[in-house]
């Protein structure tokens, strides 16, 4: 079964690059270019079966806003 994740509110300037990396910030990969929130999307593999991952938003002024969860 997959996993949801949903991004309810941003503080920043859009448009929003989200990314999902792995608990310690490494391995991320780009998941999709927002404008308006909120925002749900599927983790995909392999990090759908980790215990530990981390959002990562770029805003449009490139300030970076991260968050981890554990499961």
């Amino acid at each position: 079964m997959g996993i949801t994740v949903s991004i309810s509110a941003i503080t920043g300037t859009s448009p929003f690059d989200v990314y999902i990396c792995q608990g310690d910030g490494s391995g991320c990969f780009f998941i999709a270019e927002i404008n308006s929130l909120p925002y749900t999307f599927q983790i995909p593999p392999p990090y759908d079966t980790s215990l530990e991952y981390m959002v990562k938003v770029v805003d449009g002024d490139g300030c970076v806003i991260t968050g981890i969860k554990s499961l």
